[in-house]
C-alpha cells in the first residue's frame, strides 16, 4: 500500500529554521581536485559538499539540498562518531562532530593532502581522543582519513567508531526526471576489510561510486543515523530513506542497543596507548558501470566473493564459493559452528580466483570468515533454509492450516480464507486499524492468499487446492471481486454504526486515515489489487488443466475465463494507476501465452491490445515506473515484461538498467539481489517504520525482468547472479515452520524477521514465476548450475535439479528454456559435442512429501535466445502435443526424454 499524498509516516511538515545553521555555507567553499573527481568541502566543516566524477555534472552529495540540511544533528560526509572509555572504566564517553557544530582548525595542506583540520572545536570537551580529518590523494586516488589518537594519560579502549555517509538520495520535491537524473542509492557490503559502499546513479548507466577502506578501516556494522523528521526534506520519509554510518568498531554498541541481536560481525574494540594514534580511512573509487564494481574493487587490492547460486542456501544444494585475492586463504571459520562446512574445489578456471564448495547444514543466519595470509579478514553472510522444496511444501500447509480463517460469523464475508498471521503472538489478524490488512486486499491483505495460490501453480498439493477452490468460488468471487469484475480495496472496514455486535478492538487506535469506512473499502479503483485476483485465478487454472483430480468445483476453463475477465475490467478505463507498471503483473504475461496455447484466440487478442496500449504510452516516456509514490521500483518489472513483448527495446532497456541501480550484488544474503523498498512496513508490517527492508517483494518481482534479460543474453552472468540473488531471496522469508514473512528488519539493533505476513505474497509470485535451475559454462568458474547441483561435467554435463519448483531449466550455450506445465525435473544431461539433451521428469518433486503426483509430464521448450548454428531442441521420440506441450508418459513415477535439434 502507498500513496503519493503521504511524505512521512507520523511526521509533521515544518519550515526549517535556518537561523541555528551551524554548518557554515555563508562562509564559502574549499574547491579541490583529484584525477577523478572535482571536490568542494564546506569551509568551516570541512565536510563535503560536492562530489562529481572529472568532467561530468553528476554530483554524489546532495549540495542543492545543504541549505536545508545545514543544522546541528545533521550529519556530512566527514562527520565521525564515536564511544570510548579509559580502560578500567565501564562508562562510554560519546562524541559526534555533527551534535554541536563550530569551524575546526585547518592545518597546513602539503604534498599529498589538499585539506587536514583538526576536530577539537566541534567534539565535546571531555573527548578522550583527539582527532584530525585529512583529505588526501594517495597513488591518484582520493581518501578520506581519520588519525585518532589517544590524548590521554591512560589507555583508552575505543568502542565504536564510525563515519557518516551522505550520498544524494533525497528525492524531496523533485520531479521523475530530476530524482532519476540526480539521485544515487547506497548499499554495503558488510564484510570487514572486504566490507565496501556501492553508490549507484538512479539512471544505472552513470559511473558508480565505490567507497573501499584505505588499511585497516573494516565495514564491521552499517548503523542507520537518527535526525530530525520534521523538516524539508523530511528526513526517514518516502521520498528521503535517511543515512547511515560506516563502523570500523561496534562494541559500545553491542552490549548496549544491540545487546538483544546477534550483529552482522562479531564486534569489537581497540585499545590505544597513552599519546598513540592509530588511522582510519575510506577511498572513493569510481567504477566504469554498475557491472565493473567488481573489478574495481579487485583493482584496489582488495578481496572479492562471488557465490553460486548466492548466499541463501537451501540444504539440498551445493553452493560455490569463489574468493579473489593477492594473498593466500589462511583459514576459514563460521559462526554458528557447524552451520556450514566447505571444501576447495578446482573449478575455478582463471588465475587469481580459488574455489570451495559449501555444504549447508543449520537454518539461518551465518557467517563465514576468511582470513587470509597478510591478516586480511572477510565474512559472508549466508542464510541455510530447508530443502528448497520442502520450504515451499512447508509454506503451503502453514498458509491452509495455521492461517486458515473460517468463521461462520464473520460479518465482513472473509471466511474461509488464507488470511494474514501475527507471528509473534501465533494468531491470524482479524482486526488491524490499516483496513487492508485483515480485509483481504492490497498487497498486504492479498499476501497470503496470493502466496497459498501461487504455491499450487509451483507444488499442487490436494488437501490444499481444496480449500483454495472453496475460497475461490465463496470469498474471492463475490466477495473481494464484485460480479461486475471489480476489486474491492478491502472486504473489512471501521464502521461501527453499520456493525454494533462486532467487538472492534477497542486498544486500536482507529482515528487515522487507513481506517477505511465501508465505502472507502469497498472502493474498486486501485489497479495492483486486480493483479493478485488475476494470478489466483491463473494459478488454479493451472492446476486443474494439469492436475484435474484436484479439482472438482469449477473447470480449467472457468478459472482462465475469470483471469481474462479481471483483466478486462481493470484496463476498461475506470481503474485507477493502470498506466503504472504493476506489482506481480508478469501473470499476466504468461496468461497471455496460455491463451494462445489453448486457441483462444478472442481473448489472447483482446488481452494482447491493452497491454498493447499500455506499452505505447510507456514507448513515450523516458521514465515510465511511475507508481502511487514519488519514486519506486515496483513498475520496472510490467514495463519491461511488455516493452520487450512488443520488442520495444529502448523502454526495456531503461526498465532494466533502472533496475541494476537499486537491486545491488553483494556478498550478503540480505542484500543480494535485494531491490530497494523501505517504506512498505509503514502500510503492511507489524513494526512500522522507514527502513531499508531485506527481501520484501521487490526482490522477487525484479528479479524477474533481470533472469529475462539475462535469457536472451546468455553470457551476461552478471544479470544471472544477480536475478539469481533476488529469485532465492523469498525463501529466507518462510521459516522452519513454513510461516512466511513479509520483509527482514535491517536496522543494527533489530536484525530480524518481522512479525506479520503482510505484502509477502508478491514476493513469493516473483519466486515461483522466475526460478529454476541455469546452466552455465562460465569463463572464470566453468560448469555451473544456479539452482542445481552439477554431478559430472566430462563428456557430459549432467545436472540434478535441485531449485524450489523443478518446473524450468536454461540451458544457456543453447539459449533454451524447457518447462514443465506438470511433473518436476529431476536430472538433466547436456552433451555439448551433440547439443543434445536428455531430461528425467518426475511425477513428483523429490525432498518434499504430500505433493501431488502429476498423471503425465507436460513439457515445453522454448528458443530464448539467438544463437549461431542453434535451432529449437525436439523430441527424438513422438510424442503427443497438447497446447504447445509434449506429453512425456510415466512408467513407475518417471520419463526420460532425450531432446536434439
Amino acid at each position: 500500500m502507498r500513496f503519493k499524498n503521504v511524505l512521512a509516516f507520523g511526521f509533521c511538515i515544518l519550515t526549517g529554521n535556518l537561523a541555528g545553521a551551524q554548518l557554515g555555507l555563508g562562509n564559502g567553499f574549499l574547491n579541490l581536485t583529484s584525477p577523478r573527481f572535482s571536490i568542494q568541502l564546506v569551509k568551516d566543516s570541512q565536510t563535503l559538499y560536492s562530489l562529481k566524477p572529472t568532467g561530468s555534472s553528476f554530483d554524489f552529495i546532495p549540495g542543492d539540498m545543504m541549505t536545508k540540511r545545514q543544522n546541528n544533528g545533521q550529519y556530512h560526509l566527514g562527520d565521525i562518531t564515536f564511544r570510548a572509555r579509559t580502560v578500567g572504566s565501564t562508562t562510554w564517553v560519546s562524541g559526534n562532530t555533527a551534535t554541536t557544530r563550530r569551524p575546526v582548525t585547518p592545518l597546513t595542506a602539503s604534498g599529498s593532502t589538499l585539506a587536514a583540520a583538526n576536530l577539537a572545536p566541534t567534539l565535546p570537551s571531555n573527548s578522550l581522543l583527539s582527532i584530525t580529518r585529512r583529505w588526501v590523494v594517495q597513488n591518484n586516488v582520493l581518501q578520506l582519513l581519520f588519525d585518532v589518537t589517544n590524548s590521554q594519560s591512560t589507555s583508552v579502549e575505543i568502542g565504536a567508531l564510525g563515519i557518516p555517509l551522505e550520498f544524494n538520495n533525497i528525492f524531496t520535491g523533485r520531479t521523475a526526471a530530476q530524482t532519476n537524473t540526480l539521485c544515487s542509492l547506497f548499499d554495503p557490503y558488510i564484510g570487514q576489510d572486504a566490507g565496501y559502499v556501492q553508490v549507484t546513479p538512479l539512471l544505472g548507466t552513470l559511473a558508480p561510486l565505490v567507497v573501499a577502506p584505505v588499511g585497516k578501516s573494516p565495514l564491521e556494522g552499517w548503523r542507520f543515523l537518527s535526525e530530525s523528521t520534521s523538516a524539508d526534506p523530511f528526513y526517514q520519509s518516502q521520498t528521503f530513506e535517511g543515512l547511515y554510518e560506516w563502523q570500523f568498531h561496534t562494541l559500545a554498541y553491542a552490549q548496549n542497543e544491540w545487546s538483544s541481536v546477534t550483529p552482522w560481525n562479531a564486534a569489537t574494540s581497540v585499545t590505544l596507548q597513552a599519546g598513540e594514534t592509530r588511522t582510519y580511512g575510506v577511498q572513493f573509487l569510481l567504477a566504469s558501470s554498475i557491472r565493473d564494481i567488481e573489478r574495481t574493487v579487485r583493482s584496489a587490492s582488495r578481496p572479492v566473493a562471488a557465490g553460486i547460486p548466492g548466499y541463501v542456501l537451501p540444504t539440498d544444494q551445493t553452493g560455490k564459493l569463489f574468493l579473489n585475492y593477492s594473498s593466500a586463504v589462511q583459514s576459514i571459520t563460521v559462526s554458528p559452528s557447524g552451520a556450514l562446512t566447505w571444501a576447495t574445489n578446482s573449478e575455478a578456471k582463471t588465475a587469481g580466483w580459488v574455489g570451495y564448495s559449501i555444504t549447508a547444514h543449520t537454518w539461518g543466519r551465518s557467517r563465514l570468515s576468511i582470513t587470509y595470509a597478510d591478516g586480511t579478514l572477510q565474512t559472508v553472510h549466508y542464510f541455510v533454509t530447508k530443502g528448497a522444496t520442502q520450504t515451499i511444501g512447508d509454506l503451503g500447509n502453514f498458509l491452509t492450516t495455521s492461517q486458515w480463517f473460517n468463521s461462520t460469523s464473520d460479518p465482513f464475508l472473509r471466511s474461509p480464507s488464507v488470511i494474514s498471521y501475527d507471528r509473534e503472538v501465533n494468531a491470524v489478524v482479524k482486526d488491524d486499524p490499516r483496513a487492508w490488512i485483515p480485509g483481504l486486499s492490497d498487497e498486504a491483505g492479498a499476501g497470503s492468499w496470493l502466496a497459498a495460490t501461487m504455491k499450487q501453480y509451483a507444488q499442487p498439493r490436494a488437501a490444499e487446492v481444496t480449500k483454495l477452490e472453496q475460497f475461490m468460488t465463496k470469498v474471492l468471487w463475490g466477495s473481494i471481486q464484485n460480479t461486475n469484475g471489480t476489486v474491492k480495496k478491502s472486504v473489512y472496514f471501521y464502521e461501527p454504526a453499520r456493525l454494533p455486535s462486532y467487538p472492534y478492538p477497542t486498544s486500536i487506535n482507529w482515528g487515522n486515515w487507513w481506517s477505511w469506512n465501508r465505502a472507502a473499502s469497498f472502493a474498486t479503483d486501485r489497479a495492483y489489487d486486480y493483479v493478485h485476483v488475476a494470478a489466483a485465478y491463473w494459478a488454479l487454472y493451472r492446476v486443474a488443466r494439469n492436475y484435474p483430480s484436484l479439482v472438482s468445483v469449477q473447470t480449467w476453463q472457468w478459472y482462465l475465463n475469470q483471469a481474462v475477465f479481471t483483466i478486462t475490467t481493470l484496463t476498461n478505463g475506470r481503474i485507477g494507476f493502470v498506466g503504472d507498471g504493476l506489482m506481480g503483473e508478469t501473470v499476466f504475461r504468461l496468461l497471455l501465452d496460455d491463451l494462445k496455447r489453448e486457441g483462444l484466440t478472442s481473448n489472447a487478442t483482446l488481452v494482447e491490445s491493452r497491454m498493447k496500449a499500455r506499452a505505447t504510452t510507456w514507448a513515450g516516456e523516458r521514465y515510465p515506473f511511475g507508481s502511487e509514490m514519488a519514486w519506486d521500483s515496483t513498475g520496472q518489472e510490467g514495463v519491461y515484461a511488455w516493452a520487450k513483448y512488443f520488442n520495444d527495446t529502448t523502454t526495456a532497456t531503461n526498465a532494466l538498467n533502472s533496475i541494476l541501480a537499486y537491486q545491488p550484488l553483494i556478498p550478503h544474503w540480505g542484500y543480494n539481489g535485494n531491490a530497494r523498498r523501505y517504506w512498505d512496513n509503514i502500510y503492511g508490517g507489524k513494526l512500522q517504520r522507514i527502513e531499508r527492508q531485506i527481501h520484501h517483494y521487490g526482490s522477487g518481482l525484479n528479479a524477474l525482468p533481470l533472469i529475462s534479460a539475462f535469457e536472451t543474453s546468455t553470457t551476461d552472468y552478471y544479470l544471472l547472479r544477480l536475478a539469481y540473488g533476488g529469485l532465492s531471496g523469498p525463501l529466507s522469508n518462510i521459516d522452519q515452520s513454513g510461516f512466511a514473512s513479509a520483509s527482514f528488519h535491517s536496522f543494527a539493533d533489530t536484525l530480524k524477521w518481522d512479525g506479520y505476513s503482510g505484502d509477502y505474497g508478491p514476493n513469493f509470485s516473483g519466486h515461483s514465476m522466475g526460478i529454476g535451475t541455469y546452466i552455465v559454462n562460465h569463463p572464470d568458474f566453468g560448469w555451473q548450475a544456479f539452482g542445481g547441483n552439477v554431478i559430472a561435467t566430462s563428456p557430459t554435463v549432467q545436472v540434478q535439479i535441485r531449485d524450489s519448483v523443478r518446473r524450468r531449466v536454461y540451458i544457456a550455450p543453447l539459449g533454451q528454456l524447457l518447462t514443465l506445465d506438470a511433473g518436476a525435473f529431476s536430472l538433466v544431461t547436456y552433451d555439448p559435442s551433440t547439443r543434445t539433451v536428455a531430461v528425467t521428469i518426475t511425477d513428483v518433486p523429490d525432498g518434499v512429501t504430500g505433493a501431488a503426483s502429476a498423471p503425465n509430464g507436460r513439457l515445453v521448450i522454448q528458443q530464448k535466445a539467438t544463437l549461431s548454428g542453434i535451432t529449437l531442441l525436439k523430441p527424438t521420440t513422438n510424442l503427443a502435443v497438447t497446447a504447445g506441450a509434449y506429453t512425456v508418459p510415466f512408467t513407475s513415477g518417471s520419463g526420460t526424454v532425450t531432446l536434439a535439434m
